[in-house]
């Protein structure tokens, strides 16, 4: 885990959660993380990430290896 001096977190006017969510964006957008994990690390729905970036006109970006974690994800949850 990581820890962020709370004097970081007081100047960026940030909560926990925002900060969270803020670095999941960027990992996304830099293509670090999928669709799934940075909406996992924003504790968000997929749905509700997804619409976020598509209001801050981020595109999505959708390759054979997130399709092959979403058929994984499927199997796993026997669909």
């Amino acid at each position: 885990m990581v820890s962020i001096p709370t004097e970081f977190l007081r100047a960026s006017k940030l909560t926990d959660k925002e900060l969270l969510l803020e670095i999941a964006v960027m990992l996304f957008q830099k293509e670090k993380l999928t669709l799934g994990q940075a909406a996992k690390l924003a504790e968000m729905s997929q749905h509700s990430f997804q619409m976020l970036l598509g209001s801050r006109e981020i595109s999505i970006h959708y390759d054979v290896d997130d399709f092959r974690d979403d058929l994984d994800t499927i199997k796993r949850m026997d669909l």
